[in-house]
Order: structure tokens, then C-alpha cells, then sequence
């Protein structure tokens, strides 16, 4: 349970209101980023083969789309802290689908980068911050163990859509690909979110400290500051390790199958994680339980950078997504965990723009990283001490939040 657990139980929404509403979010999470997302690295060689337009100027259009994200999910997150996700994520939604139509019929390099950066748009008010938002308000005290169900949920989107958008893309190409998508994401999420999201928003919980009542004096304050700094390190380890490991295996001499198998192996690690973090949280502190998750994030990068071993990359592949499962929760029940729920909308979004900006980036990153230190594997080290600073930072996150000292 929360460090900071001021949330009363679900006001407005019976226990049936708040199983529907994670239904809904359940369904419209793994729709959303199964299209939005997951679809783009699968479709991205086709749009190059098809337009012409080279891997790393398509992709650029895609990381202009994620920075559209962050920047969208500012306003929001106060918006959400007000009126509720009912009419956010079906307008989210709706601009996400008119998005992707943009982009199916793009004629050219304008048109296909406009609507990746509308479509980024419609991401900052449908993907995880504002179903956290959600679930955070309508479940109260319960809300991680609602986290827990919709990020397992979310883990599923890739291993649905993926394999989809593959099938359709070979045989109607990815204009097509994208027009189905489009068409398949309104038809799971804009009606989902306008009848599955009903109910009364329930009044923001009465901050647990009067300092917690300020969002604009936690906003500034030097535990707020080190605790973005901790995420955004922790994000970038994560996502540059977990999108170069295919690369780092085939440096290794590994075939391409089975570094994919290694890549998806370490997805279900990210589920067993997800469904570690309960009891976690129940016997460690705040301030512990993140410390440990970032040295275990420092530890299993720096092993995926050092052995060679098959059997054994596979192992350690799995517990880094293991890790990587259990920061996403970190993540999820960070501002809740320090300041309660009372201003959760605004300060997630404050807090999610740059951690969502240094995800997008981190690929590519990943990518000159290892240009720069020679090999994959010693880009795999530079990250592990990456992780090992987020952790001192985690020690200093807890300044303005008054909580849980070492």
C-alpha cells in the first residue's frame, strides 16, 4: 500500500462503477497502445520501402509525435483533476483516430509529420497518466492494486497488435494497415471511454500535510526536482536497454530469432514484476523498495553489457524486464506514494512530460551510445552507472514530501 494513503474510498462509483471503469481502461489501454505505439516499429520499414523516406526521418516524425505527448499532458493532467477522463480520453481518442487516417493518407513529409504530432496529442490524453489519473481518484486506496491489473493489461498491447499489424501489412500494405487501425481504435476506445467512464468525479482527497495542499510549492521543490531526475535516468536505462538488446545480442553473434526470443522473454519478466510490486510495497519502504528496484536496474544492465552466455543472457534478459515491470508502477504510484492524491492530474503531468521525452529519445541514444563507447556491450555499462546515480538521486526525493526517511 502507499507510503501517503490520504485517498478516501472510491466516492461516486460502487464497487461494480470502479470494475467497469478498470474494464474500460483495461481494454482502451491495450487498444490505444497496441495502435498508437506498437504499430509504428512494425509498419516503419514498409513506410520507407513504400514512400521512400528514409528509417531515420520517418522515426524522427514518431519521436516529434512522443514530444507532442509530453508537452499535451500538462494541461491534461489539471484538466483531469477537475472534470474527470470521461470527456478527455474520448476526445483523446477522437483526435488520435482523425490522426491516424492523416497519416494513412499522407502524400507527403508535412502531411505524414503533422499528423504523428495530432496523433501524439491524442497519446497524451489517452495512454498510462490518464488512466493512472482515473484509477488513482475512483479507487482510492485500492488504486495499486487497480495500477497492477491495468499495467498488465498494457503489457499485452504489443503481443496483440503486433503480430496483427504484421499480418494486415502484408497483405494490404501500411496505408491500409493504418486506415483499419484507425478505424478498429474507434470503434474500441471513443464509445468504450463515453459509456465505460461515467459515473461522478469524486472531490480530491484532503492532502494528508498542509504542505501537500501547494502543487505549485511541490512542483518547485527539490524533492520533486530529484525525483524527475530519478525517473528520467531510470527511463532512459530502460528503454535504450531494452530497445538495443536485440542489437546487443546479434554484436554477441546470436541469430536474430533468438535475440527476439530473448527481447520477448523479457516482456513476460515485465508481467511477473508488475505482479511482484504488491507485496513489495506492502514490506518495504518508499524510499527502500525504489532504491532497490533502481540498483536491480543498474545490476541487470550491467550483466546484459558482460556475459555472453546464452542460457544465461536469456536469465538475466528476463530479469530486467522483471525490473523494468516493477518501475513502471514505481512510476505509476510516485506522486501518490509522496504528496497523496490530491493534486495527482497536474503533478503526473509535470512529471511524466519529461520522463515521456527522454523515453523517446532513448533508442536513439542507446544507439550513439554505443557509437561512442566502441560496442553495445560497453554502452550496456555506461547505462548500468546511469542507474546507480538514479538511485542517489531516489535518496533525495523524499526532501519536500517529508516521508519515509532512510
Amino acid at each position: 500500500m502507499s507510503d501517503v494513503d490520504t485517498a478516501p474510498a472510491a466516492i461516486g462509483l460502487p464497487r461494480a462503477g470502479r470494475r467497469r471503469v478498470l474494464a474500460v481502461l483495461c481494454l482502451t489501454q491495450i487498444s490505444s497502445w497496441g495502435i498508437l505505439y506498437y504499430a509504428f516499429p512494425v509498419l516503419s520499414v514498409s513506410i520507407t520501402r513504400d514512400t521512400g523516406w528514409s528509417a531515420p526521418v520517418i522515426t524522427a516524425a514518431f519521436s516529434f509525435g512522443q514530444l507532442a505527448t509530453a508537452l499535451t499532458g500538462i494541461p491534461v493532467g489539471r484538466v483531469l483533476d477537475r472534470i474527470g477522463p470521461r470527456l478527455v480520453m474520448t476526445v483523446g481518442s477522437v483526435v488520435a483516430v482523425v490522426a491516424l487516417l492523416v497519416v494513412a493518407v499522407a502524400p507527403n513529409l508535412w502531411v505524414f509529420y503533422g499528423g504523428w504530432v495530432a496523433a501524439g496529442a491524442g497519446m497524451g490524453a489517452v495512454l498510462y497518466p490518464s488512466a493512472f489519473a482515473a484509477l488513482t481518484r475512483w479507487w482510492g486506496a485500492d488504486r495499486v492494486t487497480a495500477l497492477m491489473i491495468l499495467t498488465l493489461a498494457g503489457g499485452l498491447a504489443s503481443t496483440v497488435f503486433a503480430p496483427v499489424t504484421a499480418a494486415l501489412d502484408e497483405h494490404t500494405g501500411w496505408r491500409a494497415t493504418y486506415l483499419v487501425l484507425a478505424v478498429a481504435l474507434a470503434v474500441l476506445t471513443v464509445p468504450t471511454h463515453w459509456a465505460g467512464l461515467r459515473g461522478p468525479w469524486p472531490p480530491a482527497p484532503a492532502p494528508a500535510e498542509p504542505a501537500h495542499a501547494d502543487h505549485i510549492g511541490i512542483a518547485r521543490s527539490p524533492g520533486f526536482a530529484a525525483l524527475v531526475v530519478t525517473l528520467c535516468l531510470a527511463a532512459f536505462v530502460s528503454f535504450a536497454g531494452v530497445f538495443n538488446l536485440v542489437a546487443l545480442m546479434q554484436e554477441r553473434g546470436f541469430s536474430p530469432s533468438l535475440a527476439a526470443l530473448a527481447l520477448g522473454l523479457g516482456g513476460a519478466g515485465q508481467a511477473l514484476g508488475r505482479i511482484g510490486y504488491l507485496p513489495l510495497a506492502r514490506y518495504t519502504r518508499l524510499t527502500v523498495r525504489t532504491i532497490v528496484v533502481l540498483v536491480a536496474l543498474a545490476a541487470t544492465t550491467a550483466l546484459l553489457g558482460v556475459v555472453t552466455g546464452v542460457v544465461v543472457l536469456i536469465a538475466v534478459s528476463i530479469g530486467a524486464g522483471l525490473v523494468r515491470g516493477i518501475f513502471t508502477l514505481i512510476q505509476a504510484t510516485a506522486i501518490t506514494d509522496r504528496w497523496g492524491a490530491t493534486h495527482y492530474g497536474r503533478l503526473n503531468g509535470l512529471l511524466s512530460a519529461p520522463v515521456v521525452i527522454v523515453s523517446a529519445l532513448a533508442p536513439w541514444a542507446g544507439t550513439v551510445l554505443s557509437a561512442w563507447a566502441g560496442s553495445y556491450a560497453h554502452a550496456y555499462l555506461v547505462l548500468a552507472v546511469l542507474s546507480t546515480v538514479a538511485a542517489v538521486f531516489a535518496t533525495q526525493t523524499v526532501i519536500s514530501s517529508k516521508k519515509d526517511p532512510l
